[in-house]
């Protein structure tokens, strides 16, 4: 049985990888931005051990939800589900940028974290120095990217992955997708259970269980170092 987290989980791709991991009897904890909507997770996944509330774009309820996730113990994986699709650059870096890497830092180490990308990462730009005034959503997911390689190399004992869902049909995807939506939570089943060898190593991307590759950009350590550097910064309590 794997004790798993979550984020981004009341609806989405999040409780439906959430409903799978629960039926293959691993103990699942789930997360919502609100009271209301931890309601609304639990009403989809009632056999959820527990749902944890906080909203990513604050950093003193990122905080909040890693106080409560350590209280609970030690998490075997996490998955770090959780995103926005907006025109706000200020909202897109802090949940979808500022809010994982901060709540993996404060986390007490997993055995397997599982970020979420997109394909629309490779070649997007990115201009680290101002992250929060001038990014899209292309962008963050490229700096998703890069946090996957900066944890896999600097965290070796922790199996540390990233998965490109697709495009496909949920709230943020819109009924335009014509990706698999089976296929766009397989890859995190996966990761986050099997002993399969590939499912071991650390630094990779998946697309629908089978390889993906990413921007070289994520690779280079110059980049993560400027990029943990500003991610330190704007995290840092005024």
């Amino acid at each position: 049985m794997t004790k798993i987290f979550i984020t981004g989980s009341s609806t989405g791709l999040g409780a439906l990888v959430a409903k799978d991991l629960i039926a293959n009897g691993n103990q699942v904890y789930l997360h919502a931005r609100n009271e209301q909507r931890a309601q609304d997770a639990l009403n989809v996944n009632p056999q959820a051990k527990g749902v944890v509330t906080g909203d990513l774009s604050d950093l003193d309820s990122v905080k909040s939800i890693a106080n409560q996730l350590n209280g609970i113990g030690t998490f075997d994986v996490i998955i770090q589900n959780a995103g926005v699709y907006s025109e706000d650059s200020t909202l897109t870096a802090r949940v979808n940028v500022e809010a994982p890497y901060l709540l993996t830092n404060l986390l007490n180490k997993p055995k397997r974290i599982i970020f979420i990308t997109s394909g629309m990462h490779i070649g997007a730009p990115l201009d680290i120095e101002h992250l929060e005034s001038d990014l899209s959503y292309s962008g963050s997911k490229l700096a998703v990217m890069i946090l996957t390689e900066y944890f896999a190399r600097v965290w070796p004992k922790v199996i540390t992955n990233a998965v490109d869902p697709g495009w496909v049909p949920t709230r943020m995807g819109g009924p335009a997708a014509n990706d698999d939506l089976h296929g766009g939570y397989s890859s995190q089943l996966w990761l986050a259970t099997s002993n399969d060898f590939r499912a071991l190593k650390s630094g990779d991307c998946y697309y629908h269980l089978r390889h993906e590759n990413y921007d070289s950009r994520a690779n280079s350590t110059q980049i993560q170092t400027e990029l943990v550097a500003k991610l330190n910064e704007l995290t840092q309590p005024k």
